[in-house]
């Protein structure tokens, strides 16, 4: 199995495992970039940039196709049980390896799990065990591109 998955450089993956909450939001692509924007100034400036993990989509539709509920058991069932390898965890979910590697490559570009390589086997790792959502009530919010990590 081919993971183009960049791996997470060490100091990145203790900076997850030190949070404990991943927060998704709905926010339209122009006030993520100007967020993304704000924290890259106040960086500049010496300043703290809001340093809570979060993923933000830009459209209820992209939130709900992402997240559905079999991701969700998929991502609690790696949580809870741990397993050591893609294999495993698709028989934890008692699912087709060959989905579950493609759902969990998915969900390591956009930051939900990543994996640690353990001999062959790449290990799952969801690093939160709390997802907040906010969900703001915006009728002008744009509804037509993609996730944003």
């Amino acid at each position: 199995m081919d993971d183009t998955t960049p791996p997470l450089h060490p100091m990145e993956r203790e900076q997850l495992r030190a949070a404990s909450t991943l927060v998704v939001t709905v926010k339209p692509s122009a006030e993520f970039h100007s967020d993304v924007t704000d924290d890259i100034e106040a960086l500049e400036l010496g300043d703290a940039a809001d340093s809570t993990p979060t993923l933000s989509f830009t459209s209820y539709d992209d939130l709900m196709t992402t997240l559905t509920p079999r991701v969700l058991e998929l991502v609690e069932a790696i949580r809870r049980e741990e397993p050591s390898s893609i294999n495993e965890a698709a028989r934890v979910v008692d699912r087709d390896v060959k989905n579950v590697h493609e759902e969990l490559t998915r969900l390591a570009r956009l930051g939900i799990v990543f994996f640690e390589e353990e001999g062959q086997s790449k290990r799952p790792v969801v690093w939160f065990d709390e997802v907040v959502i906010n969900l703001p009530v915006d009728p002008d919010a744009d509804d037509t591109t993609a996730a944003a990590p």
